[in-house]
């Protein structure tokens, strides 16, 4: 997918991610329509997994590299696993509860690339990632 740029809807022009899907010749902006405990909606499409956004492209958040860092029942975010860098502001959905830790290693990276990083609650994530800057990668963290 290839990102188009600017959204322009009755009148009024928005900053949305707007990408190209070649295989179908259309346009798609991407949009989170809902949250829960366990469960994100994103484009009417459910996933019962963390997902990591990388420029309108959506996947599961491999976490593998990081269960060695393992605490508490949680696998943390660490610079081991396959962070989407290319971007000015990447936003960390911490989970329902805030409870995903976001190791220090990621945030020495994040300053060293120039990225902003954006740790809030997945719930605080959503409207974030709907203001639709192109520029903003994520990586949602869908429980606790």
């Amino acid at each position: 997918m290839r990102r188009l740029g600017l959204y322009i809807l009755a009148g009024a022009t928005f900053w949305r991610p707007i990408y190209s899907d070649a295989t179908k010749g259309t346009l798609r902006i991407m949009k989170i329509n809902d949250f829960s405990f366990g469960c994100i909606k994103i484009d009417n499409k459910e996933y019962d997994h963390d997902v990591v956004i990388d420029r309108g492209s959506i996947g599961k958040r491999h976490k593998k590299p990081s269960k060695e860092f393992k605490q508490f029942g949680h696998t943390p975010l660490s610079v081991k696993e396959d962070i989407p860098w290319n971007c000015r502001r990447l936003i960390v959905g911490t989970g329902a509860y805030g409870r995903l830790p976001v190791m220090d290693e990621v945030v020495t990276e994040a300053a060293r690339r120039n990225v902003e990083l954006v740790c809030v609650p997945t719930s605080e994530a959503i409207p974030k990632m709907n203001e639709g800057d192109p520029e903003t990668n994520a990586i949602l963290h869908v429980t606790c």
